[in-house]
């Protein structure tokens, strides 16, 4: 709940700086401040038409997760998000005002002027944003039951992101501890208890925790609470019960249905928009590198059917030993790194899309030989094939790069676990959001 006030509260904050700092763009632009001339009469005149503005700033803010509070633990790094961010939107906000130009105001001048102003207004505002998610007013106090690897997971991950607001008051390690839970629950207001661990799990146990229930305490699972922290699945934390209890795919049917309908018809239209320029990239391609122009490979879809997947080469052939791609790897041509950054190199695989065998969005489809090894080293690691692979996804725009080591693969399922089970038009359309902004980035590996 504290989360969910924080991100309105934030959100607020946004919309009435975005209104003051147009009350004072014309205030400035109009020379207001001596008193002899209304505001009311040049509000209305520009609110109407930054309005449009406004929405931009929300939407590029959203995209760059400003409003993330997991994202919010790295201060400088949100900082210059923020400043980025505002960048961005008042690019968009011209691009927006000389696309739909209006006789009756002059936006070049009024949105240099608010864009300075909002700039340096928001980097004070998210200043005080972080002060205020990580002020002690806004801590849930929560206990942990167990002390073992999971707990301190838990602990490393929350020091990480004290944004979210969690203050870890006891850990029981034995069960004798217990007695100190309900005295901590009245005198330190502990309102969250994770379970870690079940404590040999005997009567007594149960019966303790149980009598807890008239304080109103919350209990959550380490696999769950876990989960609500980082946004991914703790895979070594869960058995073929979490999957069973979890992946409700029988409730997913008529999403699927209407995703896979609006990939078709939404590759079609790209396909037929991209399809001029298919020659002119097949072309540079072919002078970077002696080579194909388009690159093949077989890859795993959903429920491990293979299929042939196709992209621009961005690669070398020659001294090519087709193992999986590195930082900075020499194989990649300047072309071809290009391609990657921009993702124009995916643009054949809207033929997948369009032949039902990927979608948008989904995980990174694997090479058979790989997802064979991989299974052998990660529990579960196949259980990814249960959707279709997706152009994008949500490990993809994490924040995060996964070379193919085994620490980044298991990472990497973490991700794809999570998506395929919270898969949903909203977070569908949060991924494709964050993709654009990746891509004019130009962050793409």
């Amino acid at each position: 709940m504290k989360h969910r006030l924080k991100k309105i509260i934030f959100l607020t904050g946004d919309l009435l700086i975005l209104h003051a700092a147009l009350a004072l763009t014309l205030f400035v632009r109009y020379r207001l401040i001596d008193g002899q001339q209304d505001l009311s009469s040049y509000w209305q005149g520009h609110w109407r038409y930054f309005f449009g503005v406004f929405v931009i700033f929300i939407l590029v803010f959203y995209i760059n997760s400003l409003y993330s509070l997991r994202q919010m633990a790295a201060i400088k790094n949100f900082t210059r998000r923020t400043f980025n961010s505002v960048i961005a939107a008042s690019l968009l906000a011209a691009l927006y005002f000389y696309t739909f130009p209006r006789a009756d105001i002059a936006p070049k001048t009024n949105l240099a002027i608010f864009a300075a102003i909002a700039l340096a207004a928001f980097l004070l505002w998210r200043r005080l944003a972080y002060w205020l998610a990580s002020a002690d007013a806004w801590q849930n106090n929560l206990a942990i039951i167990g002390n073992n690897e999971k707990t301190a997971a838990l602990v490393a991950s929350l020091n990480k992101k004290p944004a979210l607001g969690y203050q870890i008051v006891q850990i029981i390690s034995h069960a004798e501890e217990l007695a100190d839970l309900e005295k901590n629950i009245r005198a330190k207001n502990i309102r969250i208890i994770v379970l870690a661990d079940d404590l040999g799990a005997n009567e007594i146990i149960s019966s303790s925790l149980f009598s807890l229930l008239r304080y109103r305490v919350n209990f959550i699972s380490y696999t769950n609470f876990y989960e609500q922290i980082n946004e991914e699945v703790p895979v070594e934390s869960i058995n073929q019960d979490w999957f069973l209890e979890n992946l409700q795919e029988g409730e997913k049917n008529y999403f699927d249905f209407f995703k896979q309908s609006l990939d078709f018809i939404i590759a079609v239209i790209i396909f037929l928009i991209s399809l001029p320029f298919w020659p002119l990239i097949a072309l540079m391609v072919k002078l970077s590198s002696s080579g194909p122009a388009i690159f093949t490979q077989e890859r795993l879809g959903k429920n491990g059917r293979p299929f042939k997947l196709y992209k621009f080469r961005t690669m070398r052939v020659e001294g090519n030993d087709g193992t999986m791609t590195v930082v900075n790897d020499n194989r990649i041509t300047a072309i071809g790194s290009f391609l990657r950054s921009t993702r124009l190199d995916e643009i054949p695989q809207l033929i997948n899309v369009i032949k039902g065998e990927m979608s948008f969005i989904g995980p990174r489809p694997e090479r058979p030989e790989f997802s064979a090894d991989l299974e052998k080293q990660l529990p579960f690691y196949n259980t990814r094939l249960l959707v279709k692979p997706g152009l994008t996804g949500w490990d993809q725009v994490s924040g995060e790069y996964h070379s193919s080591s085994p620490v980044d693969t298991l990472k990497k399922l973490q991700h794809d676990l999570y998506y395929i089970k919270h898969r949903s038009p909203y977070l569908d359309t949060a991924i494709a959001l964050k993709t654009i902004a990746t891509v004019l980035g130009r962050e793409g590996r």
